[in-house]
């Protein structure tokens, strides 16, 4: 691997962290890898965020393709998007939440 390649990879990397750095953007992918596909109230519900930094929080989260939705009339449900934070979220609770 070359160094500017190295570098790009660094980089993906310093990004997807930064993206998860947040504790309450971690407790809602927590909370999707759990619970799977939820609406902004199921997660407003079990999050204690209101619904306006929970929505910056996911729009944040999408545009760093960590989460994705569908939409169903008015109504949109997120699930993660990227299966690396699938792995890494699972690492973390091995480290930090050992049963």
């Amino acid at each position: 691997m070359n160094s500017e390649q190295q570098y790009q990879n660094i980089l993906s990397a310093s990004c997807f962290l930064q993206a998860l750095s947040n504790p309450k953007r971690l407790m809602i992918l927590c909370l999707l890898i759990q619970e799977g596909e939820m609406t902004v109230g199921e997660m407003n519900k079990k999050i204690d965020l209101s619904a306006s930094a929970l929505s910056q929080h996911l729009a944040k989260m999408r545009h760093e393709n960590l989460v994705t939705y569908r939409r169903d009339s008015q109504t949109l449900y997120y699930r993660i998007h990227n299966p690396d934070v699938i792995k890494l979220i699972s690492a973390l609770k091995d480290i930090f939440c050992p049963e």
